[in-house]
């Protein structure tokens, strides 16, 4: 009988794959036994890079596991290094291997636009995809960031923020007008030419040339003053002491450097924070910090290197990319900003002057933003810890998944589920479910539970049968007394998965917080002390479940309630519905409309305009 060889692993595996290679640029990754990727790299030679692992000695200890774990690899090739490190990030973001530095966090930025469909163009925050014509500025951290930004331009250049429907169908100045936050362009207060020099003025600001405005804000306010029109004077100098006390009020507004993001790196203790600091026109806007997965000994140089190629994957670069550290690849990864931004990028770690110092303040709010989330992350790990001995679990859990419904009678159904862990709040694993069961009564929580648990672990099972993926919880927590917590264990028993630990959480004796009542399968129902931290963990966990769940029903009532009647016309498009809103002058009037009148408005043919009225007159 003929023995089979034992499956290469490790360094003799990747000795075998070094004989197979040549030396062009590419991406390689690293396979353990069950197919998942420990580790993407790119290379400017796979040859030379994947013979570095071949070596049984001379790794970090990280390196080291990663090379025994190693059952397979794979390669693709690339024309040159810089495409090897696009496709290296987009991978690391895709597949988030266990051994690269991985940015958690990849939500896009919010932008203002200065919209130039129309006559008098509108100034909105955006997010998402540019499609829209106009002129877009940004990225600001946050959307309050771009709200008080907006904000500013309301009270200092009396643009509209109203939608083009709303703006055609106004009879009378709205109430922004009344506040001195537009000057009513919808129904000729200014006109065409005035609120074009207000749009200029304020595409002017948002470039960072706010004191070449207050200088002819001056000018026209002495002309003003000059000619007796002491209102509007009175007026211009409102504007210019406003723009006076946002500039002084906004803290960071550097001189020299018009555009760039400061980028700065702490790591301690296996941690690590990035801040990042959003420079546009001169002027400060806003700033976001990031806590990317690093795992072992990894250098900063790495760090950095994987948080800017991640970071930008998916965002358009700006002209200057300060860091406080030095990257790995500093010309590569010039290269491929350059070719993403269409112009030229400039890399640098500034040594001194107002760029080191932005680079400093950056520094030092990731330094004190990552010792106060160690500092959450000790008191949460203590409460975790506390949790499974109240509760008698094996283990502290790693991941809390509470459920909760709202709803009005039944109207507007909608399950929320929040997560928590050893690091807090982790909102971006918020899931919400609109409840769409046509056999569930109106009003029946168990019903709605049991769709949004049913559809919870149907995908779950889908995605991940074997259980090995972070996504899975440890404990649920229900909202509910005995039957609730029967009612779930009977669904997590027809799923398979009733070895799922759960508590479900009863407001106790008339109601009060305090007084809750804790139901277990197959255990006495149980209470713990008033003051024990616990129970309070127990209940912001419950509160934040009830206040996601109530906001997520708000939004779809106050959706459903805002619906336009045109939206559910099959051919009606936004053309169509604005040439029908501006003709009748609002979408009640149109579904009142005899056929005559339909086929009398410009883009509607007979036919539509047979379809139009057939739908609201069957």
């Amino acid at each position: 009988m003929i023995e089979t060889p034992p499956p290469l692993t490790g360094h003799d595996l990747i000795a075998d794959y070094l004989m197979r290679l040549d030396g062009s640029p590419g991406v390689y990754r690293m396979l353990n036994s069950e197919n998942r990727v420990l580790y993407v790299g790119k290379a400017r030679n796979l040859k030379i890079r994947v013979a570095s692992y071949a070596r049984p000695q001379g790794h970090s200890a990280r390196i080291s596991r990663m090379i025994n774990e190693t059952s397979s690899m794979m390669f693709l090739t690339t024309k040159t290094e810089t495409e090897a490190l696009l496709l290296e990030q987009n991978l690391i973001k895709q597949l988030k291997p266990k051994y690269n530095v991985l940015l958690r966090d990849d939500k896009s930025f919010p932008n203002i636009l200065v919209s130039h469909e129309h006559g008098f163009p509108q100034i909105k925050k955006h997010r998402g995809a540019k499609k829209e014509k106009g002129n877009y500025y940004g990225p600001f951290a946050s959307a309050g960031a771009v709200n008080r930004t907006l904000n500013q331009l309301q009270r200092f250049f009396l643009l509209r923020d109203c939608s083009d429907s709303q703006f055609e169908a106004r009879t009378r100045p709205c109430l922004q007008y009344q506040i001195k936050r537009c000057c009513a362009p919808c129904v000729g207060y200014v006109k065409a030419e005035e609120y074009a020099t207000l749009v200029r003025d304020a595409e002017r600001f948002l470039g960072g040339k706010s004191t070449h405005i207050q200088a002819e804000l001056a000018q026209d306010m002495q002309t003003a003053s000059d000619n007796m029109e002491f209102e509007r004077a009175g007026a211009l100098r409102d504007r210019i002491k406003a723009m006076t006390q946002v500039q002084t009020s906004q803290g960071i507004n550097p001189q020299g450097v018009p555009e760039a993001d400061v980028i700065a790196l702490h790591m301690v203790a296996g941690q690590a924070c990035v801040q990042v600091f959003f420079i546009r026109g001169n002027q400060n806007w806003g700033n976001r910090d990031y806590y990317p997965r690093v795992v072992g000994d990894v250098s900063i140089a790495e760090v950095m290197q994987a948080f800017v190629g991640q970071f930008y994957s998916d965002r358009e670069p700006p002209r200057m990319v300060l860091l406080s550290d030095a990257i790995e690849d500093t010309d590569l990864m010039v290269e491929a900003l350059t070719g993403k931004l269409g112009r030229k990028v400039e890399i640098a770690v500034p040594l001194r002057g107002e760029k080191l110092e932005l680079v400093a303040g950056a520094k030092r709010n990731a330094r004190e933003s990552l010792a106060r989330r160690m500092s959450e992350s000790a008191s949460q790990i203590k409460l975790l810890k506390g949790l499974a001995e109240a509760f008698d679990l094996p283990e502290p859990p790693r991941r809390i998944e509470v459920y909760d419904n709202s709803h009005i009678q039944g109207t507007n159904a909608v399950g929320g589920m929040i997560v928590a862990g050893p690091e807090g709040m982790i909102k971006s694993q918020y899931r919400k479910f609109n409840i769409k069961g046509d056999d569930i009564t109106p009003g029946d929580d168990f019903g709605m539970m049991k769709e949004v648990l049913g559809r919870r672990f149907k995908r779950l099972l889908k995605e991940d049968p074997e259980r090995k993926s972070e996504a899975w919880p440890d404990l649920l927590l229900i909202d509910g007394g005995a039957g609730q917590v029967s009612a779930v264990r009977d669904i997590l028993r027809e799923w398979g998965v009733d070895d799922i630990a759960m508590i479900g959480v009863a407001k106790g004796v008339d109601r009060d917080a305090g007084k809750e009542e804790f139901y277990r399968t197959g255990k006495p129902v149980m209470a713990l002390r008033h003051n024990d931290p616990v129970l309070y963990f127990v209940q912001r966990l419950r509160d934040e479940a009830h206040r996601f769940a109530i906001g997520t029903h708000r939004a779809k009532r106050a959706k459903a309630n805002m619906k336009n009647p045109l939206d559910d016309i099959d051919g009606i498009g936004p053309k169509r519905k604005k040439a029908l809103l501006v003709h009748f002058g609002s979408a009640k009037a149109v579904t009142r409309a005899n056929l005559v009148d339909l086929k009398a408005v410009e883009g509607v043919s007979d036919a539509m305009a047979e379809i139009i009225y057939n739908h609201f007159q069957p």
